[in-house]
């Protein structure tokens, strides 16, 4: 991992270089609430410094405290003195600014509007605050708590976001009672899209970092490795049976335990469809092999069978500049189970029918459970190579009680 050279520069003005494996990167000013932990990472959350510098830019933060009273002119001066005269700050000719706190900004604003290397700017405040917000001539991006007061902005000059789920500005001040990480996040990526090509990036090739970090999983089997692709506090989740780790230890104890000696020797990752974004890679592939050893990652509790996989996944990979910081990891486990022949092809239906239909005295109903086995891969994989709808055509059925569930025929069902 970098060697964090967080550095003081006045009361309440600090500075930190990229946390990335390149080391350099544009300079980037934060305008936040006084806090006495800039460089605080709590339940994998990171501080606003430690977030933007493993996105790969030079920051400087200035909290509140340096810029109320008519400071904020000296604040930016101290702020891009010391960016200019940081050669890990390149390319050092364009500044963004993120304004966290909208006090702060209504106190900067002024300042802010003649520097003319200014590329970008972000803003965070409550809906309520849009028209008071001070308006400067870079191009700004609002991100407002709260809702909607007509129809959408978008243009070059002022793009306005929306989140209705939360009712303050402070969903993106983390370690308080008020931050909401999902909606910080979608926050945060559109931040990126707007500030990176106005400041010429970091742009980092976010195929290669992912490819990397599968090759340290599945080939090298090199749980070291593997880490080393990640930030500081990064998290894993499979969703389907919530394995995974959250958090460097966490994360790192799962690889070693459960996952990276935990995949048959014939595994592979056939790639269906890559999305790329400015910040995460979406992929559509097939994860093929022998169910040889007990897969817990994937299949907790079951022993191996001998049987051959081929399971549709999907996986969302959010890079944090040329390191991952998440992986959100789903797939079929129907398809899994069917495929290892642990799913029966019905199963009894214990709830009501809607025309209030009872079984005849020592029968039941049972459904036609809605899951397939390979065809599911084979219609990811080409989408037309299994037929589509066929099962719209599962029903009801009623059968004695006694004859147990299971793949077979039945001569005597009666369909509902």
């Amino acid at each position: 991992m970098p060697v964090s050279c967080f550095q003081p520069l006045g009361l309440g003005i600090s500075i930190l270089p990229p946390l990335t494996r390149r080391g350099h990167g544009p300079g980037l000013i934060l305008l936040v609430p006084d806090a006495d932990e800039q460089m605080k990472i709590a339940e994998g959350v990171p501080s606003h410094l430690v977030k933007w510098a493993e996105e790969g830019y030079t920051v400087v933060e200035i909290q509140i405290q340096a810029i109320k009273d008519g400071g904020a002119t000296n604040a930016l001066s101290i702020a891009l003195k010391a960016l200019w005269s940081d050669e890990r700050c390149q390319p050092e000719e364009r500044i963004g600014i993120v304004a966290y706190d909208p006090e702060a900004w209504v106190q900067a604003a002024k300042a802010v509007a003649v520097i003319p290397s200014v590329a970008g700017v972000v803003i965070y405040a409550d809906a309520a605050q849009e028209t008071s917000l001070p308006v400067v001539p870079a191009p700004t991006i609002y991100h407002l708590a709260g809702k909607s007061s007509g129809r959408p902005v978008k243009s070059d000059a002022l793009t306005v976001y929306y989140y209705e789920s939360v009712e303050s500005y402070k969903f993106a001040i983390p370690f308080q009672s008020a931050f909401n990480y999902t909606t910080e996040a979608i926050s945060h990526t559109r931040s990126l899209s707007h500030l990176k090509p106005r400041m010429l990036g970091p742009y980092f090739d976010l195929e290669l970092i992912w490819d990397e970090h599968t090759y340290y999983e599945f080939s090298d089997r090199s749980v070291e490795h593997t880490m080393s692709t990640m930030v500081q506090e990064p998290y894993v989740n499979h969703t389907p049976v919530l394995t995974g780790g959250v958090g460097r230890g966490a994360l790192t104890n799962f690889y070693r335990s459960n996952f990276i000696f935990n995949n048959s020797a014939d595994t592979t990752l056939e790639l269906v469809s890559r999305s790329i974004a400015i910040d995460r890679i979406i992929d559509e592939f097939i994860l093929k092999c022998t169910h040889d050893l007990e897969i817990d990652w994937l299949i907790p509790g079951i022993p191996p069978t001998g049987l051959k996989l081929e399971v549709p996944f999907t996986a969302v990979v959010n890079i944090r500049g040329d390191r991952l910081y998440h992986e959100h990891i789903s797939w079929d486990q129907g398809t899994v189970l069917r495929q290892l022949g642990l799913l029966p092809e019905y199963l009894p239906f214990p709830h009501p029918l809607p025309n209030g239909k009872t079984p005849a005295l020592g029968n039941h109903f049972e459904y036609r459970v809605p899951v397939t086995g390979t065809a599911s891969a084979s219609k990811l994989r080409d989408r037309g190579s299994e037929p589509s709808n066929e099962m719209l055509q599962f029903k009801i059925r009623e059968v004695p009680v006694t004859q147990p569930a299971g793949p077979r025929s039945y001569t005597t069902a009666i369909q509902i």
